[in-house]
């Protein structure tokens, strides 16, 4: 897969890594030169010193046979020209942006954009952490789902994890049980104190923190 990032700050060169690391084609873009220290000598694809909006740099880096565009500068403004220039004029099949602002977030995203805003999420982790001590309603960028966290006490203790799924409304993904992580098949048996991970829909949030009494 060919894909060029725009931005090589922290999250940046991270995603440059790992994509790299798997085999992929990355190009990466930023304006200061000494970003690209953060990759290391393993980083075997190719770097380009300027701006992501600029449409000539661009052409040089061959964006029309990019798979995808990524941008996740520091900057909104940046990261939302860049993308619409790759999206409207190249016709880049799958474009990302990072975008701090959650109004502008939802602006764009209604324009088409696929949008990462993680000033949301943190913030409603965070919230979680505070007030329940526990992920309860963790948005994903999507805004239809979260994901809730629910502890195994008596009342579910020996059930299995297909009895705590609603359907289309809450699945259960992921047992921790004594700090080793599991991704469970619908027959695991539950035990006192497991933890459960689940992905519900936030317009069911409520109904289903009501039924686990969360």
């Amino acid at each position: 897969m060919n894909v060029l990032i725009v931005g090589c700050g922290r999250v940046g060169s991270q995603l440059a890594l790992l994509l790299s690391q798997e085999g992929h084609n990355v190009t990466i873009i930023d304006k200061d030169q000494e970003a690209f220290n953060r990759l290391g000598a393993t980083f075997n694809g190719i770097v380009a010193h300027g701006n992501g909006f600029d449409e000539k740099l661009l052409k040089e880096l061959k964006i029309d046979k990019q798979d995808a565009f990524v941008s996740v500068t520091s900057g909104d403004n940046t990261n939302l020209m860049a993308s619409q220039i790759a999206k409207k004029i190249f016709n880049v099949p799958r474009v990302i942006a990072r975008v701090y602002d959650p109004k502008r977030a939802d602006i764009y995203r209604r324009l088409g954009l696929d949008i990462i805003s993680g000033t949301v999420l943190v913030a409603a982790m965070i919230r979680d952490k505070i007030i329940e001590n526990r992920f309860t309603g963790y948005l994903v960028e999507t805004g239809e789902l979260g994901v809730i966290e629910i502890i195994v006490d008596e009342s579910l203790n020996g059930k299995m994890v297909k009895d705590l799924n609603v359907p289309d409304e809450f699945m259960a993904v992921v047992v921790e049980r004594k700090k080793k992580v599991i991704i469970p098949q619908p027959d695991l048996s539950l035990e006192l104190s497991d933890k459960v991970m689940g992905v519900v829909r936030t317009s069911s949030l409520k109904k289903i923190k009501d039924i686990f009494r969360l």
